[in-house]
């Protein structure tokens, strides 16, 4: 969609879908009637002046996890992404995200600015027993891992690492996890309650183009000390730990980030202009 510039510029809120309006109702992000109900599906990414990365991908996550989730038709999926697709700024740094309501069913498109974007990250290093309900779907458990983020942050960290009972580690709060071991790059077990992750995925297949090798491990949080540990997502990209922070026990020591800088480089040339 071109904007001329009669155009109002786009503001933080929430759109609204309907078969016949398309994206209307705009209203101000913190709205009691939206942000009460539960999400069964959400989705988001980093947007820089009408650039995005694996676009395609998020789209195919979300439409795939409202078809498990008994949501809308495939065709009002399909022309709700379309919509939502046009109506995304071109100019500024944004994090938007796509929802689907848990009992409305409605989809709608929140419009937020991105936070500040960080490069490296401290991380809670307690260890947090994993608190979702729907692991493998990222929208149902948002207010969960809201709340454990902000546990993390009284601790003096950015975020929070999720383990299952008997310690092994899964994955951050809001973010893929994934180490080195010598010149292995690690992640958990499939089989282990995660998220498949968009960006991880991207790393993995690179990482198997370039002829790095690639392990699924089961590892505790004090199997990663001193190891180059990344927290990875759509919005930050790759960061690496660089400092476990808080909690009782002993804090791990992190690891030297050898080969962050070199693969952030390759995941920012993937950002692609919106057609």
């Amino acid at each position: 969609m071109t904007r001329t510039a009669t155009q109002a510029a786009p503001t933080e809120g929430r759109l609204a879908w309907s078969p016949r309006r398309g994206l209307t109702g705009a209203d101000s992000v913190g709205s009691v009637p939206t942000l009460g109900e539960r999400l069964a599906v959400a989705d988001s990414w980093l947007l820089r002046d009408g650039r995005v990365r694996a676009l395609g991908r998020h789209r195919e996550r979300f439409l795939r996890a409202c078809g498990d989730s008994g949501g809308p038709s495939p065709r009002q999926l399909v022309d709700f992404w379309r919509d939502m697709a046009d109506a995304l700024p071109r100019a500024g740094e944004w994090f938007p995200r796509v929802e689907l309501g848990a009992e409305s069913r409605e989809l709608r498109l929140l419009l937020r600015h991105a936070p500040q974007l960080g490069t490296g990250v401290r991380v809670w290093a307690a260890g947090q027993t994993d608190p979702r309900t729907v692991p493998r779907r990222k929208g149902p458990d948002l207010d969960i891992l809201g709340r454990v983020r902000q546990r993390a942050s009284t601790e003096g960290a950015d975020e929070a690492v999720l383990i299952t009972p008997s310690g092994v580690v899964l994955e951050g709060a809001t973010s893929s996890l994934l180490w080195w071991e010598d010149d292995t790059l690690c992640l958990p077990s499939p089989q282990l309650p995660v998220l498949a992750g968009v960006t991880a995925a991207l790393i993995q297949e690179r990482a198997q183009r370039t002829g790095v090798r690639v392990a699924h491990r089961e590892r505790t949080l004090a199997d990663l000390e001193d190891r180059e540990v990344w927290l990875v997502n759509a919005l930050h990209g790759i960061r690496p730990v660089t400092e476990w922070t808080g909690g009782t026990k002993p804090i791990l020591r992190a690891g030297r980030a050898i080969r962050a800088t070199e693969w952030r480089q390759w995941l920012e040339s993937l950002m692609e202009p919106l057609e």
